[in-house]
């Protein structure tokens, strides 16, 4: 009797060589494809208890992507308004996935049956539904299966192999929307706004893409919310009263309770009357010391490792995913990308503590665990795929940020499972006539988990010993000046947390987006102190202020209609929406916000007007209506890259490789993005590198040639 043929897809090739090893027993044969990073291993072992030929290869990342026919590839071939409604085609990345999908199709006419191991997520299930469809071509009658795993483990791999699930067809639809919905709106948007206001302003040169992605115009406008927040901060004066007690050779600050007053005269007149009685006599009305903790941290979700790993390691959140997901594809930490922040009740906590003791920095505290019952901080959230971020086995030898990455994630999960820090909080609170003022300390009893996890801090602050209703006379009163001060600019955790908070990507792709307004030059990255911020260019102002200026009742530079899209890609997953009706609402929401834009462009054209050089000081308007009405091209186009041309794509490594529209993603169709702001007067017209109206930020913004050669085929 034949033996049962079983191919296996991984989505990268370290993947597939995991695989291999853990069922064959790293008992495999290994043969080449046309691609020499892309292998396929063969090796026996027993299904369902009968023995069957196991052939296992992968993929790297998306082999298809959407495209519009060849007739609209000239970036002046057509109205950009004809492409919300242009047919689409299906096809193959570039040649390398061309290959790819010859390997999987030959393969496939052999095979009984076909077993996805992608990603337990939305892409991973659109590329298993891919992998099906070539399958499928070859073999009609193929048997497909899913393997369902959080990571690459002996025990999570034969588990999958031995309970195959089924793919999720809705997750797969969920993410073919959102690839149509990104290739429509931003091909329209972005070919529009680049070759109509390249035409006016000389600045933007004949090179530049000002791009515009849905995720990507939100993500910068909140950079330039904020920016703008700390321009036109008006600092005010005010005032308070501080007293100082001695008491055992400490100074105790006592805080008013009134906090700070605005008026000098108000703050005086109280002030005046206080230091009337001299001694002055203060009365001790509360004294009350109670139980405090600080909480452990909830356990590890993607967006809190991106917001560590900037804050804490001073990693960028794209470097951080970069460094988790190699650490994933070697095994040693679990599937990076969850929104999961609670362990299952019936988690194995006891075996991944045990594979810690042996490290020299950690295995002492690892080990008093061992003994303990483990309780774990109950989140709110549950992807109901993959359990929160956690070390899966002991990882000595690494080194630089993979080291430091690593072990976050270790501190981080035996903080999770260790207890609360513990101490006692006292009050002390006083009167000196009609105020009151008062003091706190605090005793720190058990640091508990706080002795693995530094990234957190609690000090003790010592406090004398204070009897109530005693009087003593303060050793000092003094009211003081003192400033508002306006807010920092945005860091890259505090945008993260932003994002998150808005709806704006996903935990998977959060990172990508704030990359990609880096790469456009949309925004830069601006040292200060020992802090990093993010700050708006002039080309992102340009384009905030000049979309903010039109008065959308649903701005393209809010979080809002991003937000909506999300939603509904949620109900396509959760099978409450079908895929025609969410593309149906979205592609003619935004083909209004299109026509409006076009209609309302001379506001587009003032906002620029405050950064760049008018090249065109009549008819700027009918250059844009020409463009909206063109019907054949030019010879002076840019290369067609407006498109999400790096989807989960490999490039040859062991590793994913680029996956720049993974979730949510944006095409690659860069993004551009507005929000109103009454800086205009103070910023110079000059264009280009004008003063933005402080000294230290004279001669930024952006800069039209960099030596960075032709950006037109970047993704």
């Amino acid at each position: 009797m034949e033996t049962d043929k079983v191919l296996c897809v991984a989505e990268k090739p370290s993947v597939a060589k995991e695989i291999a090893k853990i069922l064959s027993g790293n008992r495999f044969v290994m043969r080449n494809s046309r691609i020499n990073y892309i292998k396929n291993y063969e090796f026996k072992c027993h299904l369902n208890r009968k023995e069957v030929q196991v052939i296992i290869t992968s993929v790297c990342g998306h082999i298809n992507a959407l495209d519009f026919p060849s007739q609209y590839a000239k970036w002046e071939s057509c109205s950009p308004t004809v492409l919300f409604d242009a047919p689409i085609i299906k096809k193959t990345i570039d040649e390398n996935a061309e290959s790819i999908r010859e390997n999987i199709f030959n393969i496939a006419h052999s095979v009984s049956h076909l077993m996805i191991w992608t990603d337990c997520d939305r892409e991973g299930e659109k590329i298993g539904s891919d992998i099906v469809d070539i399958c499928r071509m070859a073999n009609s009658n193929i048997n497909v299966s899913r393997a369902r795993f959080s990571a690459i483990i002996p025990t999570q791999i034969k588990q999958a192999w031995e309970l195959p699930a089924q793919l999720d067809m809705n997750q797969a639809e969920a993410v073919s929307t959102r690839m149509e919905l990104d290739l429509r709106i931003g091909y329209a948007f972005t070919r529009y706004q680049t070759l109509g206001l390249r035409q006016i302003f000389q600045e933007l040169g004949n090179g530049k893409i000002l791009s515009y992605g849905s995720c990507q115009f939100p993500t910068l406008g909140f950079v330039v919310e904020r920016y703008r927040a700390v321009e036109n901060f008006i600092r005010e004066k005010f005032w308070k009263i501080h007293v100082v007690a001695e008491r055992d050779n400490i100074n105790v600050n006592f805080s008013w309770d009134k906090g700070v007053l605005f008026n000098i005269n108000c703050c005086n007149a109280i002030y005046c009357d206080l230091m009337m009685d001299q001694p002055m006599i203060a009365t001790v009305v509360e004294v009350v010391t109670k139980e405090t903790r600080k909480y452990k941290p909830f356990p590890l979700t993607t967006v809190e490792l991106q917001k560590a790993g900037c804050r804490f390691l001073h990693i960028s959140s794209d470097e951080i995913m970069k460094i988790a997901e190699d650490l994933y594809n070697k095994g040693f930490i679990s599937y990076p990308r969850t929104e999961t922040d609670q362990f299952d009740h019936n988690f194995n906590f006891q075996d991944l503590i045990q594979a810690q003791t042996q490290d020299p920095r950690w295995g002492d505290f690892a080990s008093s665990l061992l003994d303990k019952r483990i309780t774990t901080r109950k989140g709110k959230h549950s992807d109901q795929a993959h359990p929160p971020i956690h070390p899966v086995q002991y990882a000595p030898g690494l080194t630089g940020r993979e080291k430091a990455v690593y072990e976050f994630v270790v501190r981080r999960f035996l903080a999770c499972c260790s207890d609360d820090a513990k101490g006692n909080e006292t009050t002390v609170k006083i009167r000196i006539k009609e105020e009151y003022f008062t003091a706190k300390g605090l005793v720190i009893l058990e640091n508990n988990y706080l002795d693995v996890y530094p990234y957190d801090r609690w000090n003790d602050k010592n406090l004398p010993n204070f009897i109530l209703n005693e009087t003593f006379t303060p050793k000092e009163c003094t009211m003081e000046e003192g400033e508002t001060t306006p807010p920092e600019y945005l860091t890259e955790a505090e945008l993260i947390n932003i994002m998150d908070k808005n709806g704006i990507g996903t935990d998977a792709t959060i990172h990508e987006h704030i990359k990609k307004i880096i790469d456009r030059e949309y925004v830069e990255k601006q040292d200060q102190g020992n802090k990093t911020y993010l700050v708006p260019t002039n080309l992102g102002l340009a384009i905030v202020e000049g979309y903010d200026s039109i008065g959308f009742n649903e701005s393209l530079t809010k979080p809002l209609l991003r937000a909506k899209m999300e939603q509904n890609l949620k109900e396509i997953c959760e099978g409450t929406r079908e895929k025609n009706a969410v593309l149906i609402e979205n592609i003619n929401k935004y083909r209004e916000m299109f026509l409006i834009t076009h209609n309302s462009l001379q506001f587009l054209i003032e906002g620029f007007a405050k950064y760049f050089t008018l090249r065109c000081f009549g008819g700027c308007d009918d250059n844009m209506d020409m463009l909206l009405s063109r019907s054949s091209g030019t010879n002076n186009n840019p290369r067609n890259t407006d498109t999400d041309s790096h989807s989960r794509r490999g490039r040859g490594s062991g590793t994913r490789g680029r996956r720049s529209s993974r979730g949510n993603g944006e095409n690659d169709i860069r993004d551009i993005r507005g929000t109103r702001s009454s800086r205009g007067s103070r910023v110079s017209k000059r264009g280009g590198r004008g003063s933005r109206g402080r000294g230290n930020r004279a001669g930024r913004g952006f800069r039209s040639a960099r030596g960075r050669g032709n950006r037109d085929n970047e993704s």
